[in-house]
């Protein structure tokens, strides 16, 4: 018993070992560049904050404390000043703007690594052991977790924390005692701390709470001598536990983001900005590109694509289906209460979630774990049909083997791009020696500007191809464009929404770009008198075949911070108006 114990441990040690090797490996993807947006302004609030001097200068809305940044909580930015301030006492460069950023990569990628334990422990406590691994291993090999990890976005924060509740929801669920109900309420405060879009875990929670009332219901519905008795009893707990619940919930979110009372206003209307963005793709530039996004269909296109990858994504499928024909199979039993809690989490968050205007891959990052879980179902009934089918062990384990390949294929692929230069650093080494000093270099607004060292040696012009196709628009980049030597595409993030957004009949009048889809298209055949003359590509790549898998069809978020594709082009004619 000890040795299967000891066994039982060694198997989750390895699969938490591949987990670090792929969110650490080269958590310095960008050479010190700071090339992801979101980390880098919670970097630039976070290099502002000060400990405030006394508690009424804490409680201002102007404190030195107050982030005054509400598009995520404040918890990620106060954890990551704490520990970069604690590595700084090791290094003073890691506690500010240049490297801490290092710092939060660490502590995203370490709390992904936790989110890879607690999986393993909800699908044991659903299933089995081995269905436990296999979730744990799946969501190890998941992508996007993969990718997130590398930045410090909150995301992966986030997904750890909603996890952690659910799981000790479950644990509720088995037993409620006080003692859950107050880690429960912590937990759910510091994922609302860390994004509000956390509050969708109350549908889990009130499951948790009313559950067992329910199946006494369900299985008595007309006989309400067998659960009218029962009703001030439940009614006192559910009283009790929802106040234990809910008021640590409120305690920790106001201690973990005491400005979004302290300074209420300037949090609420942040907050509003950002439920406005989920509800409308023009609201802000760099949304453009979901115009026209249907719902559900395009997350789980990426989702299946390329978050997790062919193969992971027909297996969540089929453990879809399979998950929810388990548990309704076992009827009104507490295992599938327990299930319920977990399918009603991913239901309600897919429902809301999918509907958004916007639709950036980081959003459905709190299911992955849950699609982890649904492709380990399926998984583990084929090997046992395996199992008992095979009798020849080295049959039997060669399937294994090339089972095991065939899903490692996708994350393998997806690391090369870590194993590489950025493709930014690559282009900015390139355009420092073959660009000559005092050249003009247009680049495009809303975007990282090339080169990302050394830009006083060139005349740098902002194309602001966001701007509405107006005449004066066009007339101010025409006049750019004659003095322009070299046009720099630093990514897709501008072309990929503006090349079709050209039917102005379905458009807003701001939001409809004949012209400048035209200007794209003009420009990538080389018939505005530039020539590209550099381009710098980093894709996927599948071991051992060498063979590239082209992602510039995913969501833009997935491609535009760790492996843009960048172009360069160099004025050949005087031709150049649009």
């Amino acid at each position: 018993m000890k040795l299967i114990f000891s066994k039982e441990k060694l198997i989750l040690f390895l699969i938490l070992i591949l987990a670090a090797f792929f969110r650490f490996y080269n958590v310095n993807w960008d050479g010190g560049h700071q090339l992801h947006p979101d980390e880098r302004a919670i970097v630039m609030t976070v290099d502002k904050l000060q400990i405030p001097k006394n508690f009424s200068d804490f409680l201002r809305p102007e404190s030195s404390w107050n982030p005054k940044f509400f598009a995520y909580g404040s918890f990620p930015m106060y954890l990551l000043f704490a520990t970069g301030n604690i590595a700084g006492i090791f290094n003073p460069l890691l506690a500010h703007y240049g490297s801490i950023n290092l710092i939060g990569r660490i502590l995203s990628a370490f709390a992904d690594i936790v989110t890879v334990f607690l999986i393993f422990k909800i699908s044991r406590k659903l299933f089995n052991s081995s269905i436990g691994y296999l979730a744990a291993f799946f969501y190890t090999v998941s992508v996007l977790p993969i990718q997130l990890s590398h930045f410090f976005a909150v995301d992966t924060l986030l997904t750890c924390f909603i996890t952690a509740t659910l799981y000790l929801l479950i644990l509720f669920y088995e037993k409620p005692t006080s003692y859950k109900s107050l880690l429960i309420g912590l937990f759910f405060g510091l994922a609302l701390a860390t994004k509000i879009s956390a509050l969708v875990l109350l549908v889990s929670i009130g499951t948790a709470l009313i559950a067992d009332f329910i199946l006494i219901f369900i299985k008595n519905p007309h006989k309400p001598t067998h659960w009218l008795p029962n009703l001030p009893a439940f009614l006192k707990h559910l009283l009790q536990y929802a106040f234990l619940i809910f008021s640590t919930t409120f305690i920790a979110f106001i201690f973990f983001e005491p400005y979004a009372v302290i300074d209420f206003k300037n949090f609420w209307v942040q907050t509003l900005q950002q439920s406005a963005l989920t509800k409308d793709p023009f609201y802000f530039p760099y949304t453009l590109q979901y115009v026209g996004k249907i719902p559900y269909a395009y997350e789980f296109k990426n989702v299946f694509l390329w978050g997790l990858g062919p193969v992971l994504g027909i297996l969540t499928l089929l453990g879809m289906f399979y998950f929810i024909y388990l548990n309704f199979k076992k009827g009104r039993s507490p295992q599938f209460t327990k299930a319920l809690i977990i399918l009603i989490f991913v239901v309600s968050y897919v429902a809301v979630v999918g509907r958004f205007a916007v639709g950036f891959m980081r959003y459905m990052l709190p299911v992955y774990p849950f699609f982890a879980l649904f492709a380990s179902l399926p998984s583990y009934h084929f090997y046992q049909i395996l199992n008992n089918r095979i009798k020849n062990i080295y049959t039997l384990l060669v399937i294994s083997y090339l089972l095991f390949v065939i899903v490692l294929i996708w994350p393998l692929s997806f690391m090369h791009i870590y194993s590489k230069n950025n493709t930014r650093v690559d282009a900015t080494l390139w355009i420092n020696q073959f660009i000559p000093k005092g050249k003009t270099v247009a680049i495009e607004h809303w975007d990282d500007g090339l080169p990302l060292t050394d830009q006083s040696n060139y005349n740098i012009l902002t194309l602001t191809l966001y701007d509405p196709d107006t005449q004066q628009k066009w007339e101010t980049i025409n006049q750019q464009l004659r003095h322009s030597d070299y046009i720099i595409i630093a990514s897709n993030r501008l072309y990929t929404p503006l090349l079709r957004l050209t039917d102005c009949q379905a458009l807003p009048p701001d939001r409809c770009y004949p012209k400048t889809s035209a200007y794209y298209k003009d420009l990538f055949a080389e018939k505005l008198g530039f020539q590209k003359v550099a381009e710098f590509t980093n894709y996927p790549t599948v071991p051992m075949l060498n063979l590239p898998i082209d992602d510039q069809v995913a969501d833009e978020s997935f491609t535009v911070y760790d492996h843009p594709k960048v172009m360069i082009f160099q004025k050949t004619a005087s031709r150049s108006r649009i």
